[in-house]
């Protein structure tokens, strides 16, 4: 990917003959100068490495918004590391960041610890040789022993144990020894459909510079059969936009609560913040977006729910980091050899991972569908979110869990393609975040590892909480197939539900179904999987 663009490296100083006490490598994922172990000297002190890895560019079919939110956000935090008194030497290579940090002229080169695994295990062998140094990355809010100390090593691991051991070590919304409000969730009084009122604010637009006009046509010409479109109007790509982002976030933030669960095709993000692409590449520090909504004169259910969201982020992390991104958890896997997201149409084989065999407590085996990039189902609520997800690279997380996640698991969507496309398709994921909540969450891939019940359900839901089924060509009451394909589910996964209490209702509801509906719930699985998950 080439630094060498006429407009940022003219607004670029040339720092390659600058000899600051030491560099600094800064990963793509973390844009804050706060994590600069260092940050208490002077600044032309330590010098910042940057890198532009057209290899890492390549490894997946990465959505064109990703793509340029990240390099915009990059090229500017370059930017202002150099306006503070930082030197930085900013590389564009075609090859691996491993290979670029060994061409450049520096003995020793520090670094921050790099939250993804994929990214730990590329730079092992030069932590192993000494050409670089690790050291602690504080962008967390929770440390890893809070984790263990309550949930141990190994599963099945549960989040409230960990939300109320971060409560009560932090003092957060609390007072004294009791939560404040009298309880520690009010998840229950945050499922509110939306029915256009309050009136759910405009998506939030920036300013785009030439900067950002640059890395568009960037993106446009070395990724132009990547999916999606590129806008970076949508994307705050500097530290003056972050901040209009989390003004913006904490303006809607009384509202987010009670309607967080809601659904609407009038308002793609309703009340959410959108921040989360930020926050994980720390051009928002997560401490400091806490402290922020914690100043906020929000409702208790709305901050409680904001605050329990920005802790399950810290919960999935801790999950992924032990398990080394769940190598070490017994559970069925199985193999696939398609790991392009059905984008390339089987023709991407995945070079960075060496795992072979991957989660999948169910068996599923059926392929993505590619209407998860075309959004030609013939299911409205799916179609919509696809086209969000196409047009953004985001939603939120309950079309995410509830539509996208579902429908893939009543389809017998191989866990392991589904959570490759959320990886390429979405702008805030990243294997620590994405893996967890695709294979965990999302789907039942780890079993009761994460969570006690797969997160399944009928049209009813979806009609409950959303508008989507109003423009669909299925009656959710009448002839919607996602019904059948809930029952049908359930009935065909029975066995691996046996004993677990949460799921009794739905069991006990499947035997009693009749054998007419259970013919129609089998006939309407195959029907749908052959007409959606066929392979090209």
């Amino acid at each position: 990917m080439g630094s060498g663009s006429s407009v940022f490296i003219s607004k670029l100083r040339d720092d390659t003959a600058a000899r600051p006490k030491r560099w600094l490598y800064l990963l793509y994922d973390q844009l804050n100068l706060e994590l600069n172990p260092w940050k208490d000297e002077p600044t032309e002190s330590t010098g910042i490495v940057l890198i532009e890895s057209l290899s890492k560019g390549k490894s997946r079919p990465y959505h064109k918004q990703k793509l340029g939110l990240i390099l915009a956000n990059m090229r500017s935090f370059a930017l202002e590391a150099q306006r503070k008194g930082h030197p930085v030497r900013y590389i564009g290579t075609t090859s691996d960041y491993s290979q670029a940090l060994l061409k450049l002229n520096i003995p020793l080169i520090h670094c921050l610890k790099p939250a993804e695994l994929t990214t730990r295990k590329e730079l092992q062998s030069l932590l192993d040789s000494g050409r670089l140094r690790q050291h602690p990355h504080t962008g967390w809010l929770t440390p890893r022993d809070w984790f263990v100390e309550e949930l141990g090593l190994n599963p099945p691991y549960r989040m409230d144990k960990f939300y109320k051991r971060f409560r009560k070590e932090t003092g957060i919304l609390m007072d004294g020894k009791a939560p404040t409000g009298g309880k520690y969730s009010f998840d229950s009084e945050n499922r509110m459909s939306w029915k256009g009122q309050p009136i759910a604010p405009e998506d939030p637009r920036f300013e785009v510079t030439d900067l950002d006009r640059e890395v568009e046509e960037l993106v446009n010409s070395t990724f132009s059969d990547n999916p999606g479109k590129i806008d970076l109007s949508k994307a705050p790509t500097n530290d003056t936009q972050a901040l209009e982002a989390l003004d913006f976030a904490m303006l809607q933030l009384p509202n987010f609560g009670p309607y967080e669960d809601a659904m609407s095709i009038h308002s793609k993000g309703l009340f959410h913040s959108r921040l989360a692409s930020l926050v994980n590449i720390h051009r928002i520090m997560p401490a400091h977006l806490l402290k922020s909504v914690l100043r906020t004169p929000a409702p208790i259910n709305s901050t409680e729910g904001f605050v329990r969201q920005l802790i399950w982020r810290e919960y999935v992390k801790h999950v992924h980091d032990i398990t080394n991104g769940f190598e070490s958890i017994s559970v069925n896997r199985t193999s696939t050899d398609i790991r392009d997201a059905m984008w390339y149409r089987g023709d991407y084989t995945d070079s960075s991972s060496d795992v072979t065999q991957h989660p999948n407590h169910l068996t599923q085996e059926n392929n993505l569908p590619i209407s998860y990039w075309t959004s030609d189902s013939g299911l409205n609520c799916l179609d919509t979110v696809v086209n969000s997800v196409i047009e953004d690279g985001w939603t939120h997380h309950i079309p995410r869990l509830m539509v996208l996640g579902n429908i893939a698991s009543l389809l017998d969507v191989n866990p392991r393609q589904l959570t490759d496309w959320f990886h390429a398709a979405f702008i805030d994921a990243y294997d620590w975040v994405v893996e967890p909540n695709v294979l965990g969450m999302g789907t039942f891939a780890l079993g009761e590892s994460m969570m006690t019940k797969p997160y399944v359900s009928g049209a009813a839901y979806i009609n409950r909480m959303s508008d989507y089924c109003k423009g669909c060509q299925y009656d959710p009451k009448k002839n919607c197939p996602i019904t059948n394909l809930y029952w049908d589910f359930i009935s065909r996964h029975s066995e691996s539900f046996i004993g677990n209490h949460r799921m009794s209702i739905p069991m006990r509801n499947s035997l009693r179904r009749d054998e007419d509906k259970k013919n129609i719930d089998r006939q309407t699985f195959e029907a749908w999987t052959r007409r959606l998950c066929k392979s090209t």
